[in-house]
């Protein structure tokens, strides 16, 4: 058997998904970024009479990861990705290789993920954005106080991921996570979102937070600025997202 991930894929496809109508190879592999141990991420387009679900298994010895769907199904799961703001399903419609097409689906999947893609999430509402705003405020100053190593890192991770959220909201950009967060801060602003990664980086490496602070106090300059005294939230059953 070949290893090439293309012919792997198909040939699981024939041998366990015959009536798939569409199916995209995404991820890594699809990007060119693919290593040895890479799973595979492969988008199945059911009948309707299929299930929705997500499903993991071990094909000719790689790991393959199985997102089906019916038609009503992605529609669906787009949806739950919007809401996310991570845009997941999406970016594998919009960016991977077509494997299979049966009756055009392939083309109606990527225009609808595309156009998606480009619209970018919904914005937060104000009250999310005002708290994690102070969110991000308090972080920072528990960063600067911070004189345990450990405690440290821990802290800058939570500056990390706030700023993130601020920055990709004003931006109108997909947020990420785990490897997409660097990718999709880049992509969203090059310049800020290079300096709060480069700020942890050298936090991580050094203990300086120096650099992260000040990416993450100009992410809050966008949005307001600091936000500490002033505060307030209404309880009402339901914590902002």
């Amino acid at each position: 058997m070949t290893d090439d991930p293309i012919d792997l894929v198909r040939r699981l496809v024939r041998e366990r998904i015959p009536g798939a109508l569409c199916v995209v190879l995404a991820g890594s592999t699809a990007a060119g970024r693919a290593t040895a141990s890479s799973d595979l991420d492969v988008a199945v387009l059911l009948g309707d009479g299929g299930r929705t679900r997500r499903e993991t298994l071990r094909f000719e010895g790689r790991l393959v990861e199985l997102f089906l769907h019916t038609r009503a199904g992605l529609a669906e799961l787009f949806a739950s990705d919007a809401a996310s703001r991570r845009a997941v399903l999406q970016s594998m419609y919009a960016t991977g290789l077509v494997l299979v097409d049966t009756d055009g689906t392939a083309g109606w999947a990527r225009a609808l993920a595309e156009a998606e893609l480009a619209a970018g999430p919904a914005p937060l509402g104000p009250e999310v954005v005002e708290a994690k705003r102070y969110g991000l405020t308090d972080a920072l100053d528990d960063l600067g106080d911070a004189q345990d190593p450990y405690e440290r890192l821990a802290v800058a991770g939570v500056v990390l991921a706030g700023s993130a959220e601020l920055l990709l909201d004003h931006r109108r950009a997909w947020a990420g996570g785990g490897k997409w967060l660097p990718r999709r801060l880049l992509a969203a602003d090059p310049e800020l979102g290079g300096a709060l990664l480069e700020g942890h980086r050298r936090l991580c490496a050094s203990g300086d937070p120096a650099g992260l602070a000040e990416a993450a106090t100009a992410v809050l300059g966008l949005v307001g600025g600091p936000l500490r005294e002033g505060y307030r939230r209404e309880w009402r059953g339901v914590a902002p997202a």
